[in-house]
C-alpha cells in the first residue's frame, strides 16, 4: 500500500506540467496565433501604404483618428451629423428590424416548403430566380413603393435574408425522421399542433442555422444600401467620409462594420448553442 500511494505522489508533478502545456497550448492557438495575424495585416499594409498606395493612411493616423472619432462618439450637432456610434445603432436597428421580418415570413413559408410537394413544386422556381439578385437591384424598387429611406432598408434587408431561412426551414423539416410524425399522427395532433410540437423542434439546429446565414447577410446589405439612400447609418457615414476626402474615418468604420458583425454573429451561435441544448 505505501509503495502505491509513493507512485501515486509521484505521478502527480508529472501531470502538472502536462496540464500547464495543454493550458499553454489553448492560450497560444486563441491569442498568440490572432496576434500574429494581425501584426503580418499590420506589416502588410504599412508596406502597401509606403510602396503602392502612399494616399493610404497610414497605422498610426488611422488609430489616431479613430481615437478621436471615439472621444465622443454620441455627439450630435444635427440630424445629419451625429457621432459613430448614433450611426452604428441606425444600422443596427434597421438590420434587426428585417431581420425579424424575414424571420416572421421566412419560417412559415419554409415549414410549408418543407411539408407540401405541391408548395415546393409551386415556389422553388420564385425562390431559385429571386435568390440570386443582387441587393442593390432591390433598392429603387423598395424606394417607389416606400418612398422613405428607412422602410426601404428594411425592405432589401428582408428580401435579400430571407432565403436562407426558408430553405434551411424546408431542409430540416425534411429531414424530421418519419417516425416522428407517425407517432405525430397517432396521436391525432392537429396540423398545428404537428408543425409546434414535432417539426419545429426537431427542424430546430437547421433553422437556427438559416438564421444566422440571414443575419450575416442583412448586415452586409444595410452598408450598402445606406450608402445609396443617405440619411443616418454607418454606409451613409462611409459615403459621407468619401466624400469629404477622410479615407482614415473609412478604415475606422470598416473595422467597426467588422467588430459588429462578429458581435453578432457570435451573439447568434450563443442562441444557437442554447437552444440546440435546450432541445
Amino acid at each position: 500500500m505505501a509503495e502505491i500511494a509513493t507512485s501515486t505522489t509521484a505521478d502527480t508533478p508529472a501531470r502538472a506540467p502536462a496540464g500547464i502545456a495543454h493550458r499553454l497550448g489553448d492560450l497560444a492557438e486563441r491569442v498568440v496565433w490572432p496576434l500574429v495575424t494581425l501584426l503580418v495585416l499590420l506589416g502588410a499594409w504599412t508596406l502597401v501604404q509606403q510602396t503602392v498606395a502612399t494616399d493610404l493612411p497610414s497605422v498610426s493616423e488611422t488609430v489616431s483618428h479613430g481615437i478621436a472619432l471615439f472621444s465622443d462618439p454620441f455627439y450630435i450637432a444635427g440630424p445629419g451629423d451625429q457621432g459613430i456610434m448614433w450611426q452604428l445603432l441606425y444600422s443596427l436597428a434597421r438590420v434587426l428590424s428585417g431581420f425579424a421580418l424575414a424571420c416572421l415570413i421566412g419560417l412559415p413559408v419554409g415549414l410549408l416548403v418543407g411539408t407540401s410537394q405541391a408548395a415546393t413544386r409551386a415556389l422553388t422556381p420564385f425562390i431559385e430566380i429571386m435568390r440570386p439578385v443582387s441587393p442593390l437591384a432591390w433598392l429603387p424598387i423598395g424606394l417607389l413603393l416606400f418612398r422613405a429611406v428607412d422602410p426601404s432598408a428594411v425592405f432589401v434587408i428582408v428580401i435579400t435574408s430571407i432565403w436562407p431561412i426558408i430553405l434551411n426551414t424546408a431542409a430540416g423539416v425534411r429531414a424530421v425522421p418519419q417516425d416522428y410524425i407517425q407517432v405525430g399522427r397517432v396521436l391525432r395532433l392537429s396540423r398545428l399542433a404537428m408543425f409546434r410540437r414535432i417539426l419545429l423542434p426537431s427542424a430546430l439546429p437547421y433553422v437556427l442555422a438559416g438564421m444566422r446565414l440571414s443575419l450575416g447577410t442583412a448586415w452586409m446589405v444595410i452598408v450598402a444600401a445606406e450608402m445609396l439612400t443617405g440619411g443616418i447609418g454607418i454606409g451613409f457615414f462611409i459615403w459621407d467620409e468619401w466624400n469629404n476626402l477622410s479615407v482614415p474615418s473609412i478604415l475606422v468604420a470598416i473595422v467597426l462594420i467588422g467588430v459588429a458583425g462578429i458581435a453578432l454573429d457570435a451573439g447568434m451561435a450563443a442562441i444557437q448553442r442554447r437552444l440546440s441544448h435546450a432541445g
